[in-house]
This record gives C-alpha cells, structure tokens and sequence, in this order.
C-alpha cells in the first residue's frame, strides 16, 4: 500500500513540473506566429495576383484594340 502511494506521489509531482515547465510554450507560440504570417502572405498574394491579371487584362484589350 505504501509503495502504491509513493508511486501516486511521485506520478502528481511529474505531472505538476510537466505543468509548470514552460519550454515547450515557446515552440507552439512560434508555431502561431508563423502559421499567421503565411495566412498573412496567401491572402496578399491573392490580392496581388488578381490585380495583375486585371491589370494584364486592360493591357491586353488595349493592345487589341489598337491593333484590331
């Protein structure tokens, strides 16, 4: 029984420095950061990629008309 007891004691003081220990916080907020700036960039490379072919549009039909 005794020993049962010891091996619970020793189980919770693992769990609670598993739970106070920090280290692995800093990985999952880099991890937050990054996956938000690369949401950042897809979104700006859609806008950017839409008014290029809007602008390689009027390009195009001014050329066509010119020409045509």
């Amino acid at each position: 029984m005794r020993d049962n007891l010891l091996k619970l004691a020793v189980k919770s003081r693992m769990l609670l420095n598993a739970i106070k220990e920090e280290h692995g916080q800093d990985l999952v907020e880099y991890a937050a950061v990054i996956s938000l700036v690369v949401l950042g960039i897809t979104a700006g490379m859609t806008t950017l990629a839409n008014g290029i072919n809007n602008a390689m549009a009027s390009v195009s039909t001014k050329i066509n008309t010119t020409i045509g």
